[in-house]
């Protein structure tokens, strides 16, 4: 791959945000991995060690299944797959069918996929015995939501002993845009190489039948939003204006385990957005804390921009309002936010929703980092219960 380095860079304590950098080739051959003047060159056999330590997880709730294979085409064969569903298991059992597509495909193609229900009462055990009940409900199973799904996906990487994550949405129409967006992750693996690292990805655009035509839409709604308003809280801190977040909510992104481990998830469509608030929250040095040593590390987010078109099923205007709503929240709600930013976030939610629009933001569930989960013990309970009803396909 041939692609630009940053040209722009914010810092906010020990927190580095890279402007969003360009794919000038998907595939930049073999040979030396090197930068030359602006371009930085990663060969392709220093992309496939980066996969190799990877594993991409796939959340999945009741997705036809067609669209679910489409995306495992994308996923390059070094990658480890772990699919965690949340699809109903009655009147039809949609998981059961599920993992058979899976199960045929992969002795079709040898790769490697874990597959796993994310209701499992043994994957419920293991949180519960490593004293991580907040993802508990109250049925004793774990919670639905994409969230929830995403960190049982990231403990399953750890399980599995992988350096790097990432994440790619189930509904996408166009494998090859799953395929560019697992190269590029590992290209900014190879780029940034700390233990630290968060690779997030800007679409290059979303087709749209427009007048019978089509229509490449460059952001879509709830991205503008989001970034607009991380936007502006960079700009209270810095006192310069900036526009360089540009994947605010981005669904496809990819970071190091070790990364994954120290952060809090948001809940449903918060989950992207909380993930900057949650940095700058920790390593910005904006709010006292006493864990001065995090002020140590060095975090690097780097956005990519890609090159295919993003289609993804289209679930309606109130889904895209839900998920405006849900990225300003941990916003509004963030112990960062100053009242400025709060009185323009209710005048974005009351110019949305109108009579509807409620007199505060309503905020979302947090979880706290998994560093404060047992690791050890809910490891030894996947080594003792992954029968999970899950199934294993080994290349």
């Amino acid at each position: 791959m041939r692609i630009e380095i940053p040209r722009e860079c914010e810092r906010i304590g020990s927190l580095q945000i890279y402007g969003l950098q360009k794919v000038y080739e998907l595939d930049g051959g073999e040979g030396m991995h090197g930068q030359d003047s602006v371009i930085e060159r990663i060969p392709s056999e220093v992309l496939y060690d980066r996969m190799r330590e990877m594993a991409i997880v796939v959340p999945v709730k009741n997705e036809r299944l067609k669209l679910i294979e489409g995306v495992l085409v994308g996923i390059p064969s070094p990658c480890q797959v772990i699919v965690v569903s949340n699809s109903p298991r009655g009147p039809v059992d949609r998981f059961k069918l599920e993992k058979e597509a899976l199960e045929n495909y992969g002795k079709f193609t040898g790769k490697k996929i874990l597959v796993v229900h994310q209701k499992d009462p043994g994957l419920a055990k293991a949180f519960v015995d490593a004293d991580y009940t907040e993802l508990i409900d109250e049925k004793g199973l774990v919670r639905s939501g994409k969230a929830e799904g995403m960190i049982v996906g990231t403990l399953m990487a750890k399980w599995l002993g992988k350096k790097y994550l990432g994440f790619v949405d189930s509904d996408n129409y166009f494998p090859g845009a799953v395929l560019e967006y697992v190269y590029e992750y590992a290209a900014g693996f190879a780029m940034n190489q700390t233990s630290n690292t968060f690779v997030r990805i800007s679409w290059h655009s979303k087709p749209k039948i427009m007048e019978s035509s089509l229509f490449f839409a460059k952001w879509g709604r709830s991205s503008v939003n989001s970034n607009m308003m991380l936007n502006r809280l960079l700009t209270h801190f810095s006192g310069f204006e900036t526009e360089i977040v540009k994947t605010g909510n981005a669904g496809e992104h990819a970071l190091t385990v070790d990364l994954a481990l120290k952060l809090e998830y948001a809940a449903g469509y918060a989950v992207e957005t909380n993930h900057f608030i949650n940095l700058l929250e920790k390593y910005g040095g904006i709010i006292e804390s006493d864990k001065t040593e995090a002020l140590q590390e060095n975090i690097t987010i780097c956005q990519i921009e890609s090159r295919n078109p993003h289609m993804h099923e289209s679930k309606g205007d109130d889904h895209v309002e839900d998920m405006i709503d849900a990225s300003l929240s941990v916003i509004y709600h963030s112990d960062l936010c100053p009242e400025l930013l709060k009185r323009e976030i209710m005048e974005n939610v009351e110019a949305r929703r109108g009579d509807e629009s409620p007199e505060v933001i309503a905020p979302v569930r947090k979880y706290p980092s998994l560093s404060q989960l047992d690791l050890d013990t809910f490891l030894a309970g996947c080594d003792e219960a992954l029968n999970f009803n899950a199934v294993t396909v080994r290349a």
